[in-house]
């Protein structure tokens, strides 16, 4: 029999009744900034001034994380195989625990970065619920999270943290920052006022909301929006020279970079297909074909999408 995973986390119950709220990082073992600030948080809250009660896990997929690594050793997305089965491999058997622990909360939030391959714009996220006032908590969370760009996506995507929340109707975000491989400052700072803003907003503790960073809002309800690691594959095996900087406003036919096989010295110049905000960008010079190179987020036009 498979030995159930156990998932080291930190709940601090608060002196009065309110929400219970669920913090994850390290879903992927390789995104530092969600665990250092989630360990710093645990450090912050204190249960003589919480209501209610929130559980912070900073390290979900350990055994990827041991790995210094995205996947675990049976390479399966951990972000892909939920809810998981509790006889599956060591990533099925994760999923299963975390799928667990995601439908005891009331609220949930899951903290990303762009591992060591990628690095995302910050952003803040949730799925296009199917009831109304789900989505509407969704909204004012993402709000009260406070970086600027929110990105509603399709519900109907499966295998990840936010499915699970989906069906277990408990309102969910999830956020982007950072990547590289690297721990930044600024990124773990505005996970930490991200997810204090949040406990604000839903009574948890006294806080004031800061001055509002958004500066974009896009819901895009298309089949398979959110799905980042499908966009822009890389035409041939190579090394990817990009010529775009994170955050910045693309156009439609604007070079994002150039891949060559050295090899060959065969050059293939991808250029953008809309144009928006450059959200995700591969940041790891070596590239397989059909490995993701960017993802760009259109800011007004056709496809659901509205600022």
């Amino acid at each position: 029999m498979s030995e159930a995973i156990k998932l080291h986390s930190t709940t601090i119950k608060g002196t009065r009744e309110g929400p219970r709220l669920l913090i994850t990082g390290g879903v992927h073992g390789d995104e530092y900034p969600p665990m250092a600030a989630i360990l710093r948080l645990a450090q912050m809250v204190k249960s003589e001034t919480l209501c209610g009660q929130v559980t912070m896990i900073p390290v979900v997929n350990e055994a990827a994380y041991r790995r210094e690594h995205r996947r675990a050793e049976d390479d399966l997305d951990l972000a892909r195989v939920c809810p998981g089965r509790p006889d599956g491999s060591v990533t099925e058997r994760t999923a299963h625990a975390l799928s667990q622990v995601i439908g005891e909360a009331e609220f949930y939030i899951d903290l990303h970065t762009g591992g060591t391959r990628w690095a995302l714009a910050p952003v803040v996220g949730y799925t296009l619920h199917p009831d109304r006032h789900i989505l509407d908590q969704q909204r004012e969370m993402a709000r009260a999270f406070n970086l600027p760009v929110i990105w509603a996506t399709s519900s109907k995507l499966d295998g990840r943290s936010m499915s699970v929340a989906r069906d277990a109707r408990v309102p969910a975000l999830y956020a982007e920052w950072g990547g590289r491989g690297c721990c930044e400052p600024e990124a773990v700072t505005d996970y930490i006022e991200g997810c204090l803003n949040v406990m604000g907003h839903l009574g948890m503790i006294e806080r004031e909301q800061p001055p509002s960073k958004i500066e974009h809002v896009v819901e895009d309800d298309r089949e398979g929006s959110g799905h980042l690691q499908v966009l822009y594959p890389s035409p041939i095996d190579g090394v990817f020279e990009t010529a775009v900087q994170l955050g910045q406003i693309v156009k439609e036919g604007q070079p994002i970079g150039t891949v060559t096989d050295f090899k060959t010295g065969q050059s293939r110049t991808v250029q953008a297909k809309e144009s928006g905000i450059l959200l995700f960008l591969r940041t790891f010079g070596h590239v397989a074909e059909k490995d993701s190179l960017a993802g760009i987020v259109e800011l007004d036009g056709d496809g659901g999408g509205r600022t």
